[in-house]
């Protein structure tokens, strides 16, 4: 079943909107871009719908947004001497 569409990267979809191929990778997993594995495991995605989503009206912004909202914030730890120093507090 031979289409002609090229499949891409991780890395080379994460190029084309300028994210991180972790976050294709989150995108692919929450259903937001379409992926099919390889034999092997590893996604790849069609050249022709991640074209379609870079043309599209808002969606990478859109897609970019929620990507920050759920991004960690270090804010530091919360004990700020807890974990330095030996287990237990033995010295």
């Amino acid at each position: 079943m031979d289409t002609g569409d090229r499949l891409l990267t991780p890395g080379e979809v994460a190029a084309l909107f300028r994210v991180d191929p972790k976050t294709v990778t989150r995108w692919a997993a929450a259903g937001r871009i379409g992926s099919i594995r390889t034999p092997g495991g590893h996604r790849r995605f069609r050249e022709s719908e991640v074209r379609a989503l870079l043309e599209g009206d808002g969606v990478v912004e859109e897609m970019r947004e929620d990507d920050a909202a759920n991004k960690p914030r270090n804010n530091g730890p919360a004990n700020p001497g807890a974990g330095y120093g030996p287990p237990n507090g033995l010295r």
